[in-house]
Formats: structure tokens, C-alpha cells, sequence
């Protein structure tokens, strides 16, 4: 007997029309039609010619083709038994040790960066990103490197202003200063002063538009995040705000800069004393398969959940349940639509003053 063995690195996300196929090795993903679904499932515990035996002659051909699909993507592999002892499944399960894994800074004085940067080796934190109100110089990028040279911090994320002047003198001379840093983007640029090359430790881009922090918490493809850290932690805990801790430009700490609840001001409070406060986390424990409409999405586990922007149509146990307001996917169609203009999300539009 023939049996077809899924590939445990494979994952089947089912939504209400469609199911999302994610190869969590090759770091993609691929949708197909949700009769593919109920196949998969009888291949688990039958054979190749038992399952085409059970359908109708007309139908037959048809489960053949869909099976031929699964081999030629490389979803899996036939046996003469079946395998499900060789191959056990994939532990969905996600830990780190970490008490927060990620900071977001917007800063206004970078004076404060010795006490955060302290408060974030304290919890295990790996990876900051800094948003600057203004423009930095040589010096300036220098001190943010050192000031994290003896942390747990191991990459630096930068949004900051763009100055004239900028040059391939200036990054050639940070590149040389640069150890965390592996991310810059300059905003409010008119023309980029020049290509940016493989040249750098650090990705480099340039834009013309003001970053605005709440612009966040879009929902696109393009956004979509395959690789197996992201989707087991998607499956496992809120997608956007586990672990994660912000300070907004007045010192305020929070789960995400635009969000209302603060938990304190980093200048009267450590960060530490933040995070051990009863509702810091939350939304920590809240995933996808809890929120409106999402729960029944294809895109759930590999799409960045925003609590900051919802349509603010469910809450349940005191928590926003809603939908992301700026999601333009409907499951239950299987369409994009831009969401600004759909007329049911234009109260809590309003709301939030766009």
C-alpha cells in the first residue's frame, strides 16, 4: 500500500475559503482551495488508493491531480507504509527565555539610553529599534553603538531624519564605527544623495515621506512574515505585542508607542517595574485565533495582529477582540479591498482622528 507522508516542516492554516500552505524550512507560503484540506487529512491515516477508491469515479482523477500537486511542491513523500512513526509532527510550542525580546525607542533626548539600555540587558532584550525626532551626526550614532557595546542588545534598527550633507564619506566612516547596527532609514528626504550599494554592515534606504508612528499597523502581503520563529510564536501568543515593549516620545512606557495605557514614565520608573504591572501583559496571550474575523483567516499565523488600531466592534473579558482596523482582507470572500473607504470601519476611523 502507498501512503503519502506530509513533511513535518509543513504547515496547513485553514481559513473559511481557502488554505494557506507554509513550508516553515523555505520560508513560504501558497494557498489552494479548501477541498485540498479534507484530502490531506484522509492521507494521514489512509492509503494513496484507499482515498481515490472512497470517491466516485468522476472525482478519482481529480484527487490524483491534487495529490500530484503535493509532490511536485514538494509538500511530502510516498511510502510503501506509513510513516507517521518516523515523522512525527513538529512541536508547535514557542520559548525563549527572554523576558522582553524587543524594544521600540521614540526618542527626543538620547540621554535616556544608558537607563533603558540597563533596564533591556536586565530582561534579555536582543533587538531595538530607535525612532529619532531629528537628524543624527557621526558622534551621535557612535554613542547609541557604545552605549549598548556591553548588552544583550545584538541588532539596532534606526529611523531618523535625513540632513544634507549625508554622503558615502559619512556611512563608509559609520560603517567602520558600526557593530549592532543593521538597519538605517532616513525619512524626510527629498532626493537620495546617492544609490545604496551592498557595501555596508547595515541595509540603507532613503524616503521621501515623514514617518508617522501611526502609520503602523497595516496589513498587507508584503508584510507577511513566513520564517518559523514568527509563525510558532503567531500560534502560540499575540503576533505584535508579546514580549515587545515601547517608549513614546514623552517617556511614556507601553505595549506599542501608540497605544493609550502607560504604564509609567521611563524618568520616574525603571522598565522592569513596568513589565510587573498586572496589565502590561495583557495581550500578551492573545492570538489570532481569539480576534474577530482573523480567527477565521488563512493569513492568521504569518500576519502581524495590531491591538493599537481595531475597528473596536468586540471586546471579551475586558480585552479588544476586534478586528485590525487597517485590514482590507475579507476571508469569508477571499478580497483585498483598501480599508480606509470601507464605510463599516469609518466610526472607529473617526475615532482615532484619521
Amino acid at each position: 500500500m502507498n501512503y503519502f507522508n506530509v513533511f513535518s516542516n509543513i504547515f496547513i492554516t485553514k481559513g473559511v475559503q481557502r488554505i494557506l500552505i507554509t513550508d516553515l524550512q523555505r520560508d513560504k507560503s501558497e494557498l489552494f482551495p479548501l477541498e485540498l484540506y479534507d484530502i490531506i487529512e484522509e492521507l494521514k491515516e489512509n492509503s494513496i488508493d484507499d482515498i481515490i477508491k472512497s470517491y466516485d469515479p468522476e472525482s478519482q482523477d481529480f484527487v490524483k491531480e491534487y495529490i500530484d500537486v503535493l509532490l511536485q511542491n514538494e509538500f511530502g513523500f510516498i511510502s510503501k507504509n506509513n510513516w507517521d512513526t518516523n515523522f512525527p509532527a513538529l512541536p508547535y510550542n514557542f520559548l525563549v527565555p527572554n523576558e522582553i525580546t524587543n524594544a521600540f525607542l521614540q526618542l527626543n533626548d538620547l540621554s535616556l539610553l544608558g537607563k533603558i539600555n540597563q533596564s533591556l540587558s536586565n530582561m534579555g532584550t536582543e533587538h531595538v529599534v530607535i525612532h529619532y525626532n531629528k537628524s543624527l551626526t557621526i558622534d551621535e550614532f557612535e554613542f547609541i553603538e557604545k552605549t549598548f557595546q556591553n548588552s544583550t542588545v545584538t541588532s539596532i534598527e534606526i529611523f531618523s531624519q535625513y540632513v544634507e550633507g549625508f554622503n558615502e564619506d559619512f556611512f563608509k566612516i559609520l560603517d567602520e564605527r558600526s557593530t549592532r547596527i543593521y538597519n538605517l532609514v532616513f525619512y524626510s528626504c527629498r532626493k537620495s544623495p546617492f544609490k545604496p550599494k551592498d557595501q555596508y554592515k547595515f541595509t540603507l534606504s532613503f524616503m521621501q515621506e515623514l514617518i508617522q508612528i501611526n502609520s503602523c499597523g497595516k496589513v498587507d502581503l508584503k508584510y507577511f512574515n513566513t520564517n518559523l520563529p514568527k509563525v510558532l510564536e503567531a500560534i502560540n501568543y499575540n503576533s505584535c505585542l508579546h514580549k515587545k515593549i515601547s517608549i513614546d516620545s514623552e517617556g511614556n512606557i507601553k505595549n506599542c508607542p501608540v497605544m493609550p495605557q502607560s504604564f509609567g514614565n521611563i524618568k520616574n520608573i525603571s522598565l522592569e517595574d513596568a513589565v510587573n504591572n498586572g496589565y502590561f501583559k495583557q495581550y500578551w496571550n492573545l492570538t489570532k485565533d481569539s480576534i474577530e474575523v482573523c480567527k477565521d483567516c488563512e493569513f492568521r499565523y504569518i500576519c502581524t495582529d495590531c491591538r493599537a488600531y481595531t475597528e473596536q466592534s468586540h471586546i471579551k473579558n475586558g480585552l479588544d477582540v476586534s478586528k485590525p482596523l487597517k485590514c482590507g482582507y475579507d476571508p469569508y470572500t477571499g478580497e483585498w479591498k483598501e480599508w480606509s473607504t470601507n464605510p463599516l470601519k469609518q466610526k472607529a476611523i473617526k475615532v482615532y482622528g484619521f
